[in-house]
């Protein structure tokens, strides 16, 4: 796995991601959603319209000089930088990525600043890098005082998006953020990417190990994950919304109008893998087989389809009565 400008291989990807619904009332068309995202002045904002609206922030460095989290406790000082962005798709959801990268060692003094600055995203650390211990910390959900919290630097990034004056701050439904860390080891030599565990907490924290060959690029494997923090966070929005609408147990049209929100905002966004770089797309069948996103969100869809023909069936007898 290379890094930008880093001669170094890295050994540890590592990253979180928040995503969650913006904060207005309707999706924002590409103009507004590019003046939204235009986070550096004279920076590039990447649009894709094809085949959904996909906007991209320019990134975001932030300077780091602290330790590692470690699953062991070990004190690992690093210093260098953590690239953020903001991803917006079809004008709804928002995501805020924070990312880096670590070679296996460095020196045993800090360098001076300007030969960090020079490697966006590089964190090195001061002496030797225990890659399994600092994974088991970055994927953890305990953060000791003085460690790298990329969750902090994602959530900052995600404020700062929200609070812009082009949102009116209403939302059409009520939703939860996810949060999803995620860990990319070396692969070992001649073998390919693979996913070695995907995890779902209660409160919102998924966390994904990966094991990637060596030359991967870091932004793929950002994109990677914020595909699959996103259509995450599509499944359980979806289940969210069916559940409160007491589908099934509820006044049929009581339900259908407490899953209008679904039809109207989220049904047409599940694209998995429509930017995913070739050669990670198949990690995301490990994902369709288990645990079966796409199996459970074609369940989900064809429940609200059915329940809005049920409701439609009275409507069509009424009209054909009146004739």
């Amino acid at each position: 796995m290379r890094v930008p400008g880093d001669p170094a291989a890295a050994v540890l990807l590592c990253g979180e991601i928040r995503t969650c619904l913006l904060q207005t009332g309707r999706s924002l068309p590409a103009s507004a959603a590019r003046d939204l995202l235009r986070l550096r002045a004279g920076e590039r904002v990447r649009v894709s319209e094809r085949p959904n609206l996909h906007v991209v922030s320019p990134d975001l460095l932030t300077g780091v000089d602290c330790r590692l989290p470690t699953g062991t406790g070990a004190r690992i000082r690093a210093v260098g930088t953590v690239t953020a962005r903001a991803v917006l798709t079809e004008g709804r959801v928002l995501q805020a990525t924070a990312r880096f990268g670590c070679p296996g060692g460095g020196p045993d003094t800090r360098r001076p600043w300007g030969s960090y600055l020079v490697r966006p995203g590089v964190v090195e650390p001061l002496g030797r890098l225990p890659v399994r211990a600092v994974a088991d910390g970055v994927l953890a959900d305990v953060r000791r005082p003085g460690e790298l919290d990329l969750g902090a630097v994602a959530e900052r990034l995600l404020g700062e998006v929200q609070r812009h004056p082009l949102l009116d701050q209403r939302v059409p439904f009520k939703s939860r953020r996810t949060r999803l860390r995620w860990a990319a080891l070396r692969a070992p030599d001649g073998e390919g990417p693979s996913l070695g565990r995907f995890t779902l907490a209660e409160d919102g924290l998924r966390t994904v190990e990966l094991r990637l060959p060596e030359g991967t690029d870091p932004a793929a494997c950002a994109s990677l994950c914020e595909d699959l923090a996103l259509h995450d966070w599509l499944l359980t929005t979806l289940v969210r919304l069916v559940e409160r609408s007491r589908l099934g147990s509820a006044d049929g049209h009581e339900a259908v109008m407490a899953l209008r929100p679904a039809v109207d905002h989220l049904l047409h966004l599940w694209m998995p893998r429509a930017r995913v770089d070739t050669t990670l797309a198949p990690l995301w069948e490990v994902l369709e087989r288990e645990p079966g996103f796409t199996r459970q969100w074609g369940t989900l869809v064809q429940r609200i389809r059915d329940q809005l023909a049920l409701q439609a069936i009275p409507l069509l007898r009424e009209a054909l009565t009146a004739r």
